[in-house]
């Protein structure tokens, strides 16, 4: 047997929600052994670094509906370059099989007889809340959390929202920015008026931005704050937690100014 022979195979991986450090230690060492690296549109850089010397890099990148290549001609990649180079890995934002269509992939390369190897991420809808120190549950607030998308694949809103918007649980809507009025009207005719939001743009990375309000008020707040995607949506009371934390910072730093003012 040709010991250089090439041995196809495929690996998905989950890059996290976008800080480099929120990645595994198992993700780093399957990128350390790409012969190919096919990449979505929210990997950090810095990540890439990981990869060898001679491993080629390929942007596959998705924003906010503009696709720089169609999913099918992404799936026909990893097959061909599978074949063509050996080891294959696509690494995708969050968590491959969360919202990723990591299955659609790993099934098609599976089809052509590569193994496909899964490496979980840390997904941005449980991390996210949690750096902005929002729980997710928490005992006499939340019992449970829903992770939906913001908007399907023929450019609706998902029927779970209406589902979602009728339970007492936390709600985490990713891919929602472009429907945030109507995921709003959603929930008001649930009689949610009031129930916390918060947004979070570009989560876990130094140029994050926060917006807090509720229902009614969210879609002021994001003109407000100018926030855009990618971000996502946290509806529930356990949003509290952080508009409480957002009016003592206020409250400290117009304490502080007060002070300033007087004594220095």
């Amino acid at each position: 047997m040709n010991a250089n022979a090439i041995i196809p195979r495929v690996s998905l991986v989950g890059a996290g929600p976008g800080d480099p450090e929120l990645i595994t230690l198992k993700a780093i060492k399957t990128i350390q052994r790409a012969d190919v690296i096919l990449y979505d549109a929210l990997i950090n850089d810095e990540i890439l670094d990981y990869a060898p010397q001679n491993c080629e890099k390929i942007y596959v990148g998705k924003r906010a509906g503009r696709h720089s290549l169609p999913q099918e001609e992404i799936n026909q990649l990893l097959v061909e370059y599978a074949f063509t180079m050996g080891h294959v890995v696509r690494l995708k934002g969050g968590d491959p099989f969360v919202f990723g269509r990591g299955h659609e992939e790993m099934t098609y390369a599976e089809s052509f007889g590569i193994p496909v190897d899964i490496v979980p991420g840390i997904s941005s809808a449980i991390a996210v809340p949690e750096l902005c120190k929002v729980p997710l549950t928490s005992r006499g607030l939340s019992e449970s959390f829903w992770v939906v998308t913001g908007t399907t694949k023929n450019g609706q809103v998902s029927d779970d929202l209406y589902h979602a918007a009728r339970s007492n649980a936390t709600v985490v809507i990713l891919m929602g920015m472009n429907k945030l009025q109507e995921i709003a009207k959603i929930f008001a005719r649930e009689g949610k008026e009031d129930k916390p939001v918060a947004i979070v743009q570009n989560g876990s990375l130094p140029r994050q931005k926060v917006g807090v309000g509720t229902v009614s008020t969210i879609a002021e707040i994001v003109k407000e704050k100018k926030l855009g995607s990618p971000a996502i949506i946290i509806i529930g009371d356990v949003v509290q937690v952080l508009a409480e934390k957002v009016f003592i910072d206020k409250t400290k730093e117009s304490w502080t100014e007060t002070l300033s003012s007087r004594y220095f």
